[in-house]
């Protein structure tokens, strides 16, 4: 008789808003159904519900559905009723809950990472996934056994896929655009072209087979292999837009015409002017690494719209547009977020294509580049990661906080300007009097801070913001290499 497999469970993969192993070596699958059990445990008690409704989804990766199997196994160990969506982005699992009304919901994916990754992205409130504060309680009850016992039951929801392609297809655009739709060959690649076409684009498909392997790239619209193959796609094709979606459809990348790059942030700022007009007197929610031009821009303040800088991460936006009753959101990384009347207020890299597209629809006659042209100009750094240990990282970022307010009140000039205000948020984000900025945080996944600097003015402004930063950052003592520099 075979023995029973032993739980396998490294407990680094409950990360700050969701959880990654590598599996089976990180997470067998008897961790799996733990995981499965404790997220039923903490259903239960959020709900207070004998029999409260999960949603499952899983992506297309070659061990997700044996993987959603295990978690079905222990959800329902504890009395949840699991409803079964299939093959699904995260998005309409997101959009399940609502849909089905149901408690609460579960995609077994890894988005964008390498295969041989697994993962749960969860959420108990509609439109939010777990918090840092709910990853630390599942944690808990599954590394301490902690399991309510009960008796669920499983049902198979057919066809949902086309119910959420119909919903994300309503709205029609009037003027033909040419778009080119990259999926990396992650599973985004069965929603996105069809959707794009069904609201009148012209679509051209790049490489949306799905392919577990990923033969080409990772599917992760800030791969740059990935957006090089847009690039040369869009220009060979003389198409107007080209969109990078990740390995589970909740981010957007975006190339113009020419095939250049667009940054997040400044693509968040263009769908912000654009909303702005229909909406005025409406407020954004953007990460504290996202340009200044939000703060500054003439069209948001001529339509009385207002911005917040927040902490980085989906699930900290996300709950932020919840909680100031947002127009949307922007995360630099490519998470979008749309709150009513344009969508229910997660993070859906489809439907942020589809606001792009309608930006290109209200202004027929210019191009994407030209659009990005109308923005002021700034110098960006790159997002740079000096190497700092988990230990150190937080208690650093205080140290760099605690340095930078004393200037802020002592009046000290940086690039011969003051510093007009201080966010501590996330970290310190410091701003100087002409809109120019600096950024430095604890990264939340790996054993490094995040530094990032912008300035209004110069690319050599921008170089001496960072040396300036560095400079202090050195002090500690506790800073090791950075990944990259400018």
């Amino acid at each position: 008789m075979n023995k029973p497999e032993l739980i396998h469970i490294e407990p680094l993969g409950f990360r700050e808003y969701d959880a990654r192993w590598i599996y089976p070596k990180d997470i067998n699958a008897e961790g799996i159904a733990s995981v499965g059990r404790g997220l039923g445990t903490q259903i239960k008690n959020k709900t207070k519900k004998k029999n409260p409704r999960v949603v499952v989804g899983h992506d297309y990766r070659s061990y997700s559905e044996e993987v959603k199997k295990k978690l079905i196994e222990g959800l329902m160990s504890t009395g949840c009723n699991v409803e079964d969506i299939g093959l699904s982005l995260s998005p309409m699992t997101y959009f399940s809950q609502f849909k089905l009304n149901a408690d609460s919901i579960a995609m077994v994916t890894a988005s964008h990472n390498e295969n041989g990754w697994t993962g749960i992205k969860m959420g108990i409130d509609k439109g939010l996934t777990h918090s840092s504060e709910e990853m630390k309680d599942l944690k808990e009850i599954v590394l301490n056994n902690n399991f309510i016992e009960g008796k669920g039951s499983y049902k198979k929801i057919n066809n949902f896929k086309e119910t959420y392609i119909q919903y994300l297809s309503k709205e029609k655009i009037k003027n033909k655009i040419k778009v080119v739709v990259a999926c990396g060959n992650g599973t985004a690649g069965i929603f996105a072209p069809k959707i794009i076409k069904n609201v009148g684009c012209e679509v051209i498909e790049l490489d949306c087979n799905l392919d577990y392997n990923f033969p080409k790239y990772n599917p992760n619209p800030e791969d740059l292999k990935m957006l090089r193959a847009l690039s040369d796609c869009v220009k060979k094709n003389r198409a107007d837009i080209g969109f990078a979606f990740d390995g589970d459809g909740d981010r957007v990348g975006v190339v113009d015409e020419k095939g250049n790059e667009i940054f997040a942030d400044k693509i968040g700022l263009l769908i912000a002017r654009n909303l702005s007009y229909k909406h005025k007197n409406s407020k954004f929610v953007v990460d504290v690494k996202s340009t200044g031009l939000f703060k500054t821009d003439e069209i948001l303040k001529k339509n009385s719209c207002k911005t917040v800088y927040w902490k980085t991460g989906h699930s900290y936006i996300k709950r932020k547009v919840s909680e100031e009753n947002s127009l949307a959101g922007f995360e630099k990384s490519g998470h979008f977020f749309f709150n009513k009347p344009l969508g229910l207020g997660y993070d859906d890299g489809i439907l942020s294509a589809l606001q792009v597209c309608k930006l290109l629809d209200n202004n027929p006659s210019i191009k994407m580049s030209n659009l990005l042209d109308q923005l002021p100009k700034t110098y960006q750094s790159p997002t740079m990661a000096p190497y700092c240990s988990d230990e150190e990282k937080y208690k650093v970022v205080d140290i760099v906080t605690k340095k930078f307010k004393d200037l802020f009140e002592k009046k000290t000039k940086i690039t011969d300007k003051f510093i007009s205000e201080i966010l501590t948020v996330n970290g310190v984000r410091f701003t100087l009097e002409d809109g120019s900025w600096g950024l430095i945080r604890a990264s939340s996944n790996k054993p490094s801070l995040v530094v990032v600097t912008e300035s209004v003015r110069s690319t050599a402004e921008m170089k001496a913001i960072f040396v300036f930063i560095d400079n202090i950052l050195k002090t500690t003592g506790k800073i090791g290499e950075y990944d990259q520099k400018i």
